[in-house]
């Protein structure tokens, strides 16, 4: 009972004003979004730093960075010095897997390209885009000591296509303190200068052998405007990727010994270009002692897909090397050229296994480092 003259108050559920129901349901819908988004990050496979294969299970293919063109590359140069060496079974072991990996990377480039144009864009502006160039000179030159040089004929234009585009947007998107991957643009270059060398050799083009000295004069511009920009902590911190600051050197020395061994170039020409080859030589093996210096000072034992960036330059330099040894009449650069080669794919089959045991371990685990990978970025973009 009530106290008289009083009556109930009837009450009635409250109901928020339509801006805040507004502002309720956006907030929910965006925790939902985050949640979708997180679920789905946590299936994508990543080539990664957080001990993901490039090659990770069902729909790979969907998900490979451009940084898995340095697995590429770095196998074909492989399979380059072992025939250099006389090794020519596994030579073409190497040179087998190498063309299956890029041809799977041409897939996804492809598919990329056509069906996911965003994402093409996207990663087009990242410097580890250009590995789809060198990964290509690369494979073209091995067919083309394979006497394959249609094949070689063909990739080099398909090279020469790619590279100016990829160039550009690459370039147009430098930063400050950039990782090593920047010297991509480098390597890019000369591996079209590298190619376009071997083919005039093997078919007696003159004018290819004329025309790849303007692609090495620019790759040495371009090198230099990389290492203004790039980031010198990378030698003690970098995931892999800081080798190719070195190995851009080794590609430029084994385009300048192609050159000097072209009969196109005679008297003070010939002599500037052995000079080159020489010197740029002996620069990428200083790049490698100080590079080699600082991963036994400061260990990074840990897969990363960036890992394949180095490799590659370890396996280059030792190309270079015994590339160089017969045009410029220096006998030792052949025994150091056989022993850095040995050292190069002891470090291949180091890493292979590496992938092989981190993907076992953590088939599915992203991080901020794989997802930087991705990119092939890392720079300070400030």
């Amino acid at each position: 009972m009530g106290e008289p003259g009083l009556r109930p108050v009837a009450t009635r559920p409250h109901r928020p004003s339509g801006a805040c129901a507004l502002r309720a349901r956006s907030v929910d819908l965006a925790c939902r979004r985050r949640t979708d988004s997180r679920a789905v990050a946590g299936r994508r496979p990543v080539g990664s730093a957080g001990g993901v294969s490039p090659l990770p299970g069902r729909g790979w293919w969907a998900g490979l960075p451009p940084a898995a063109g340095a697995a590429v590359m770095a196998v074909a140069v492989i399979s380059v010095g072992l025939h250099l060496t006389g090794h020519e079974v596994v030579s073409l072991v190497a040179l087998a897997l190498s063309g299956a990996l890029w041809l799977v990377l041409a897939a996804d480039f492809t598919a990329r390209l056509l069906g996911d144009r965003g994402r093409f864009r996207a990663e087009a502006d990242t410097p580890a885009a250009l590995t789809a160039v060198a990964a290509t000179t690369v494979l073209g030159t091995r067919l083309s000591a394979l006497g394959w040089q249609d094949a070689a004929a063909a990739l080099l234009v398909l090279a020469a296509v790619l590279w100016p585009g990829l160039l550009l947007s690459v370039v147009r998107h430098w930063r400050r303190r950039m990782p090593g991957v920047a010297f991509l643009v480098c390597v890019a270059t000369q591996g079209l200068a590298v190619l376009a060398a071997v083919l005039a050799a093997a078919e007696h083009r003159d004018w290819l052998a004329r025309a790849a000295p303007a692609c090495f004069c620019l790759g040495l511009l371009l090198y230099a405007a990389a290492l203004v920009r790039f980031d010198f902590r990378e030698v003690v911190g970098g995931a892999g990727d800081h080798w190719v600051a070195g190995g851009a050197l080794s590609i430029s020395a084994l385009a300048a010994s192609r050159l000097t061994a072209s009969p196109v170039w005679t008297g003070s020409a010939h002599t500037a270009l052995r000079t080159t080859t020489l010197a740029a030589l002996g620069l990428s093996l200083a790049w490698y002692a100080v590079l080699l210096t600082a991963e036994l000072r400061h260990p990074r034992p840990r897969y990363d897909i960036r890992r394949w960036a180095t490799v590659f330059p370890l396996g280059m330099t030792a190309a270079a090397c015994l590339s160089a040894a017969e045009p410029t009449a220096v006998a030792w650069l052949r025994p150091l050229g056989e022993v850095l080669l040995w050292i190069a794919v002891a470090a291949c089959l180091f890493t292979c296994a590496a992938l092989v045991t981190s993907h076992t371990s953590h088939p599915s685990r992203p991080s901020d480092t794989s997802r930087r990978a991705a990119r092939g970025t890392g720079a300070d973009r400030s």
